[in-house]
Parts: C-alpha cells; sequence; structure tokens
C-alpha cells in the first residue's frame, strides 16, 4: 500500500492514506476525560520575529482536534458560494493555472503570452498586478447577489496558488492592499457578507506555491531572487515538474501558517476552506493553526468549520471537500463538494463554458440528499464586475430556494437519498462523467413531520416514488397529504404494492427540481 508523507523539519512521517468513511464524526471522539487533559506547546519561530503558543482548551494533537464538533449552522446552510478573483484574472486565458503555464514552455499558456505581452524575462506574472485595478469593485453589491442567491455562506480566495495575498497583510508585500486594487478585498467582502447575514468564510491554496514557479530558473523573472515574496523560494527543476518528492522547508511551513492565523485574526472567519496538497505541510503547522483557530472560535464564543481535501487533514478534525465531485450514497458524516459555475475554469476567462441553472439546482439537491453541502465558486471579472452569465443563474438559483428552499435548508437526509436511473460516480473530480437528470431520478430530504421528494424533471401527469411503497415504514406514520410546493391545493395520490403515485398539476410552479412536500400524522 502505497503511503503520502508528512514533512516535520527534516523527518519524514508516513500516515495512512486510507479514509474511514464508514465512520461518523462521533466514533472519532475522544472521551471527556483525554479532551480536558492539561497541554502546553513550546512557542515557535515564524518569519518577522513574532512567537506564538497554541492556546490550551484544544491541544495540538490529532486526538483533541477530533472532539471539535461540526457546526449546526454549517449543516443547516446547504448552500455557499466562493469566488477565484486574483491577478490570474486579467490574462483571462484558459484557467487560473495560467500564473503556472505561462512559464511552462510549450503549453498553450505559454505560447499565447510571447505572442501578446512578450518575453518571460521582460513581462512576467508580477507584470499582470498593475493591470488588476479592480475598478468597478462594489463588495455591498456582491454580498447582495450572494443573498439573492440563497446562499448562507460565502468569501473569497484569500489567496491563491500564485502567492498574492488578497487582505492587508504584514506577512507579505505582495497584497492587494499595497498593490493592483490598493483595497482589503478580504476584509471589505467580510463586512459586506456579514451585513447581509451570511457566514463569512475564506479559502486558502498557498501550499501550492511550493515549486508553482520555475525559480531555478534564471532566464524568466521568477528565477530573479527580489522577487521570491511573491514567486516563492527557489526549487529545483525536477520538483517544478513533480518529479521528486516535495519536502516543504521549515520556514516556508511556518510562514504559510502564520499567513492563516493573520487572517484568524484580522478577519475572524466562520469556515477556512483549504485546496488539496495541504499534506506537504509539516505536521505541527497543521496542527498549530486548526487548534489556534479552533481555540479562537472559543474566545469569540462562535462555532467553526475547516474544510480539507483527501488525506490532508486526520478524518474527524474537519470536513471533508470532494473537488468538482460527489457522493454516491449518504454519509454518516457532513462533507462539501466545491465546484465551479464554469466547466473549464475557476476564474474569469473570455467564452466561459457555463453550467445551466437547472444543472446546478439539481447538484445542489442531490448532494444535500446525501448528506453534504454546495460550495460554488464564480468568476468575476478584473474591473470588479460579475459577469451576467454568472449573474443571471445565481438569481435563478436564488429564485428556485426562495420557493423551495424549506426542501434544503435545516434538512437532512432520509434513510435513502433517493432514486433512478442516473448514476453518479463517487469521488473527486467526477462531475462531468454525470448525465443531465431525468424525471425518474428523484431525491428526499425530510424536516420534522415531513419527508420532500424532489423530481429532478417534470414527469408529466403523475410521478412514481417507487421507494414509497404501501406498507414502507415511514418515521411519521402514514401520509396524510401530499402537495408541490408553490402550488396552493393538495394533490390526489394512491399508494399500492409498486409505490407512491401522485397526480401532477397541469402547471409547472418553477423551471426544474419540482418539490413534493409528504406529511404524515
Amino acid at each position: 500500500m502505497n503511503t503520502k508523507h508528512l514533512f516535520s523539519g527534516n523527518t519524514c512521517k508516513p500516515i495512512n492514506p486510507s479514509h474511514p468513511h464508514n465512520l461518523s464524526r462521533r466514533q472519532f471522539v475522544l472521551s471527556g476525560a483525554a479532551a480536558a487533559a492539561a497541554f502546553t506547546i513550546l512557542p515557535r519561530h515564524i518569519p518577522g520575529g513574532r512567537e506564538f503558543a497554541v492556546p490550551d482548551k484544544y491541544q495540538a494533537t490529532w486526538e483533541s482536534l477530533k472532539t471539535h464538533q461540526d457546526p449546526k449552522w454549517f449543516d443547516d446552510a446547504k448552500f455557499g458560494i466562493y469566488f477565484h478573483w486574483g491577478v490570474y484574472s486579467v490574462p483571462a486565458f484558459r484557467n487560473e493555472w495560467y500564473s503556472r503555464n505561462m512559464y511552462r514552455t510549450g503549453s498553450r499558456e505559454n505560447e499565447h503570452h510571447l505572442a501578446k505581452w512578450g518575453s518571460l524575462d521582460k513581462f512576467g506574472y508580477k507584470d499582470f498586478i498593475p493591470m488588476f485595478k479592480a475598478e468597478n469593485f462594489d463588495p455591498d453589491d456582491w454580498a447582495q447577489l450572494f443573498a439573492a442567491s440563497g446562499a448562507k455562506f460565502a468569501g473569497p480566495v484569500a489567496e491563491h496558488a500564485d502567492g498574492f495575498a488578497m487582505w492587508d497583510s504584514k506577512l507579505t508585500e505582495w497584497n492587494a492592499a499595497k498593490m493592483g486594487p490598493k483595497r482589503d478585498v478580504v476584509g471589505e467582502m467580510g463586512k459586506a457578507i456579514r451585513k447581509k447575514g451570511l457566514k463569512f468564510i475564506t479559502t486558502f491554496h498557498h501550499q501550492w506555491l511550493w515549486a508553482w514557479y520555475p525559480t531555478f530558473n534564471k532566464n524568466v523573472d521568477a528565477g530573479d531572487p527580489k522577487y521570491s515574496g511573491l514567486y516563492g523560494p527557489v526549487v529545483s527543476d525536477a520538483a517544478w515538474n513533480f518529479k521528486e518528492e516535495m519536502n516543504y522547508s521549515p520556514a516556508f511551513c511556518s510562514h504559510w501558517e502564520a499567513k492563516i492565523r493573520e487572517v484568524i485574526d484580522k478577519y475572524n472567519p466562520d469556515l477556512i476552506w483549504f485546496d488539496s496538497r495541504m499534506r506537504e505541510i509539516a505536521e505541527e503547522n497543521r496542527l498549530g493553526f486548526l487548534s489556534y483557530y479552533y481555540n479562537k472560535a472559543v474566545d469569540w464564543k462562535r462555532d467553526v468549520a475547516v474544510t480539507y481535501k483527501g488525506h490532508d487533514l486526520e478524518p474527524g478534525t474537519g470536513i471533508l471537500d470532494l473537488e468538482r465531485g460527489r457522493m454516491a450514497n449518504i454519509t454518516p458524516y457532513k462533507w462539501v463538494n466545491d465546484d465551479a459555475i464554469n466547466w473549464d475554469s475557476w476564474s474569469y476567462v473570455e467564452n466561459a463554458n457555463y453550467k445551466s441553472a437547472d444543472r446546478l439546482v439539481d447538484e445542489l439537491v442531490d448532494i444535500v440528499s446525501k448528506n453534504g453541502n454546495l460550495l460554488l465558486d464564480i468568476d468575476p471579472k478584473p474591473d470588479g464586475t460579475i459577469p451576467e452569465p454568472t449573474r443571471e443563474r445565481l438569481l435563478q438559483i436564488g429564485k428556485w430556494l426562495k420557493l423551495n428552499g424549506e426542501a434544503i435548508y435545516g434538512t437532512r437526509p432520509w434513510e435513502i437519498f433517493g432514486e433512478g436511473p442516473t448514476k453518479v460516480p463517487e469521488g473527486g473530480f467526477g462531475e462531468s462523467k454525470i448525465k443531465d437528470f431525468t424525471a425518474a431520478d428523484i431525491r428526499f430530504t425530510r424536516n420534522g413531520n415531513t419527508l420532500y421528494a424532489i423530481l429532478l424533471d417534470w414527469p408529466g401527469e403523475s410521478a412514481k416514488i417507487e421507494s414509497l411503497k404501501e406498507g414502507q415504514a415511514l418515521w411519521f406514520g402514514r401520509i396524510r397529504s401530499v402537495e408541490m410546493l408553490g402550488i396552493k391545493q393538495f394533490l390526489k395520490w394512491k399508494q399500492d404494492a409498486t409505490g407512491l403515485t401522485v397526480q401532477i398539476p397541469d402547471k409547472k410552479p418553477c423551471e426544474y427540481a419540482f418539490v413534493l412536500k409528504i406529511s404524515g400524522y
């Protein structure tokens, strides 16, 4: 069996890559006595001469951190929005990996860059920063749109893999408050989002900065030491091409942690989301930021959450995230799918290939039925405007949720997630393999004495739910009534050995995903 590795100083420690999908968060929790054990950690040095120590409620151990519980607000919220918006939005070519691939000889980005912007020793990624002006950026307008979409949590990419921080940082001069827009994007969005009653999130990808750029190459600007604050440490050609183990230095890991702590202290996020490759960061730094954040939340008297991918954190210490992917069945633990509104890119690009609102609503319903949440990425332009197709889709999702939100918000999975012919592969990066759902595809959620059966396409004159055969035991007893949300009348229905057959109204109450509200005695 292959093992992943964690780096702590010069010591390489293997970890077991298996994920206990059959366990719930509660099964990870230690005894109360273990959780209350006293703990002391020596201060650790970070760049800038500052030292920090881990508070003592949550220890900097996986066992202690497994006692942290997922927030109820996150379980209830179901739908959130974040946005890839940064210097990479300026070239607007192919995707957000432009900052890396522009240096890769022979790539489409490299050929495009040389033809449009010139040689990489004269015009590198840093030279896009003055062009990232954000002159039309209106955080209140963005927050209003997020609220209108029905999202319950939202926030920015605080730092992408490109090394450019989107907050007013004392740890790096390469930030949006000092360069480009000369605005504290994270801070301004936090205030605007919270003003709308939404939870505020920040996302981090900066573990990728190790070997993101060809800093070994003296023929391009990324190899010039005076730009190392943006382009990162000098790495080998093999490391840049992912042909050798990523042995991150202690200094890089400490700086990585310090940036997260700075955002925690300045902006008090309700959720911190992480991209993959965090497992390459030294274990002490991952334990350090996580215990620090959870202890800060105790001081704030707020419930917070952290997401992670793959095996980047120990199961039970955070919420598992699947990138562009879903679960095939209900899980006993909470999970989240981060997906983009554009099939091909996470950031703004010209000629974007947008998903339909129908597809996005169906995706949300399928995820919620399996105990997951959807975190949808959108694509602001470099001037700070949100593309009209994106805005239209968000408003369409919001319109659907305004009518049907009771089948989503605050619900929990039923004993089965649904029925129907369309298969959903499990795991990350499977979204493109999932076909559009049909009228025979039905998903279930529940709340109180109500079962919601969500028809993922218009069924015509009647709908049959085979999972609700006569004699099927329901927690609320027998079926009393069936309604369709948005239709002010009870529907005719019958239950027999083949299932529950419901007579469907003549008129559609909305454009997609039609909700049958099944109430019991």
